[in-house]
């Protein structure tokens, strides 16, 4: 029976468990907080303030036998040197677990880990708070699911009215199009109408200035044999006299 065994074992056998610990010490030291389950977390609190408080006095030994627990030389120097600064007034309690609630896929509780005198800001998602009465909670969920059910009619009436609108801009160009068409096609006749009426007028009128310069020829020609018949005339009325 497990009377009087409170050591968190957390599902791995001691070698893993010790390795387990000893990364996450190492992360602590060297990131002042980190996110983990809650169970780890409270492990971890029992493994690593020990290590912190041998910390405080830096000597060859406490070095060595931080060592034999973190494994990690970039974590043994950050910790005797800036942490060992930053808690030497520190009597104990050197690390606080904030909760995060339940995460997602298997509703494991999660929690976070930090080092007090490095992190005062709480982190968002943190458990925390006056608790809410069920009465509460039921209200909040009836106010949560009529708004709900507002957005979705709000969104479905947006989604018709955007739907309409497109419609009825698509039907405007289409006629808009469609009298373009219509004007270009009008336009296109009275062109060629226009086009053909002045060939028309061109030839009318070449017609007539040939016909004005054929009456001019035969009216100059008619004028010359008057002239000639005339001198015809007098040249014989001379003679006679003579």
């Amino acid at each position: 029976m497990r009377h009087q065994r409170k050591r968190h074992r957390l599902g791995r056998t001691a070698p893993h468990r010790k390795a387990t610990l000893a990364a996450l010490s190492s992360a602590l030291i060297q990131h002042k907080r980190i996110t983990t389950t809650a169970p780890k977390a409270k492990a971890l609190r029992e493994f690593v303030e020990p290590i912190i408080t041998r910390a405080k006095e830096d000597t060859t030994h406490n070095r060595r036998q931080v060592f034999r627990y973190l494994q990690d030389n970039d974590a043994v120097s950050e910790l005797f040197g800036e942490v060992a600064e930053k808690v030497g007034d520190r009597p104990g309690g050197y690390t606080r677990i904030i909760k995060l609630g339940q995460r997602h896929g298997d509703a494991a509780p999660m929690a976070v880990i930090e080092l007090v005198d490095y992190n005062d800001v709480k982190p968002e998602g943190a458990a925390g708070g006056r608790k809410k009465t069920r009465r509460g909670r039921s209200r909040k969920s009836k106010a949560a699911t009529a708004a709900t059910s507002a957005a979705s009619a709000a969104a479905a009436v947006a989604e018709d009215v955007a739907g309409s609108v497109d419609d009825a801009v698509e039907t405007v160009i289409e006629e808009a199009a469609e009298v373009v068409e219509k004007a270009e096609e009008v336009a296109e006749q009275v062109v060629e109408s226009v086009q053909d009426q002045v060939e028309d007028v061109t030839d009318v009128v070449k017609d007539k200035v040939e016909d004005v310069a054929e009456a001019v020829e035969d009216t100059a020609e008619e004028v010359a044999d008057i002239d000639d018949s005339e001198q015809a005339d007098d040249a014989e009325s001379e003679e006679p006299k003579k």
